[in-house]
């Protein structure tokens, strides 16, 4: 009876989803070419290679030494990529525990020190009474109108300060309100998404 126990126990473990994991490469910096895992959770979704390309082509006087916050972080590929690229630190936000852990797994590969993983909610984190940013990575998950309540928080927080620079990634066609004292330097659609890169006057 016990082996009988023990080969359905088996079984049941056996027909287990494992979590489904993907890839994506860091385009440029210090660690160009490495190829990193990321967990497929519902609403992550790395930003596609050609997007982070003109991103950092956008930012490629700024990064450098600058501190940064990933929020809405999932697999981590665009504050990795800053990393890669001369940030001086990143702080990475993400609420799904799965990615934190393989956030902190691929931080660990790449022996970056500068990188501090931060399980938390996004919107609870802009309530913090925090230093500002240089640079702002805002990818919030799609049609679940997160990126209208985040833009209205941060506009009301320390986080943002004269010259701050915020990349907002959504859905193309959402039509929001963005507070007042945001300059538009670059707007691209790509796909199914749009994307810019603001300056806070």
């Amino acid at each position: 009876m016990a082996n009988r126990d023990k080969f359905f126990s088996d079984e049941r473990r056996s027909t287990k989803k494992p979590n489904k994991s993907g890839q994506f490469r860091i385009i440029g910096g210090q660690w160009k070419g490495r190829k990193l895992k990321f967990i497929e959770v519902e609403g992550l979704r790395p930003s596609l290679d050609r997007i982070r390309e003109t991103l950092f082509n956008w930012l490629q006087s700024e990064v450098r030494g600058a501190r940064c916050l990933d929020l809405f972080a999932g697999s981590g590929a665009i504050g990795i990529e800053a990393l890669s690229r001369g940030a001086t630190h990143v702080d990475f936000v993400e609420l799904n525990k799965k990615a934190v852990r393989q956030l902190e797994t691929n931080l660990g590969v790449l022996e970056a020190d500068d990188g501090d993983v931060i399980h938390q909610d996004a919107k609870q984190f802009i309530d913090k009474d925090a230093q500002p940013y240089d640079i702002i990575f805002l990818d919030p998950p799609f049609h679940r109108g997160m990126a209208q309540e985040v833009l209205g928080k941060l506009a009301h927080t320390n986080l943002l300060g004269s010259g701050t620079l915020v990349y907002l990634e959504i859905e193309q066609g959402l039509e929001l309100d963005i507070p007042e004292g945001w300059d538009l330097l670059k707007d691209k659609k790509a796909g199914q998404l749009q994307y810019r890169l603001y300056r806070i006057l």
